[in-house]
């Protein structure tokens, strides 16, 4: 569980996105970008079982996450700042979010980052493989299920956290935490651009 909470507390992507989506429209909308992430991070645990994460190792795949993660933190921060000065009473209250499209933005954000794919294949990974010779299948799958336990916590933590803090501020401080959290997001999306970069042109 420990492992799991360490994964998703550092302030990355999908906990800018979170902050975004619960001060604009409370509990529901956060917690389902984070629902949208241990979504992907359940694929990349399958993919580590079935012995399949090796292909994700190699340069092109790996240069190719890097950019289509560029490409949707980008347009994810954009639309957080442009929208930013439309946060209307309906989203304060909830009712102006799409639930699909925080699952969707939150599944895709942890799919397409190599960050996530690093932590999968290097720590659990390696946990894995060090487990699988000790201990039987019911106690590695009592394990994953605590790392995902974590991370729901924490998006539970931070989604409880946004929709709080929205009650005690005013419509402009929303409006400028708004425009923070597209510029984090986007600064996260030209760190991964930089990353595609060095991969394509200067490995």
């Amino acid at each position: 569980m420990v492992l799991g909470l360490s994964l998703s507390a550092p302030i990355g992507p999908i906990n800018a996105a979170q902050l975004d989506k619960g001060l604009r429209g409370g509990f529901l909308p956060a917690w389902v970008v984070g629902l949208g992430a241990i979504s992907a991070d359940i694929i990349y645990m399958l993919l580590v079982y079935l012995g399949m994460i090796h292909l994700l190792d190699a340069p092109f795949v790996k240069a190719f996450l890097w950019l289509f993660g560029f490409f949707v933190l980008v347009y994810t921060g954009i639309e957080s700042i442009m929208h930013s000065g439309k946060i209307t009473a309906a989203e304060t209250r909830g009712s102006g979010i799409s639930l699909s499209k925080s699952f969707v933005s939150g599944f895709l954000m942890s799919l397409f980052n190599p960050l996530s794919i690093l932590f999968w294949l290097g720590i659990y990974g390696s946990i894995l493989a060090k487990a699988v010779n000790e201990y039987p299948m019911q106690q590695l799958l009592i394990y994953s299920g605590a790392i995902v336990l974590g991370i729901l916590l924490w998006d539970m933590t931070m989604a409880a956290a946004s929709s709080m803090f929205r009650k005690f501020l005013t419509q402009r401080v929303l409006k400028a935490i708004s425009v923070l959290s597209g510029l984090s997001l986007v600064g996260f999306g030209f760190y991964f651009g930089i990353q595609a970069a060095r991969l394509l042109f200067f490995h």
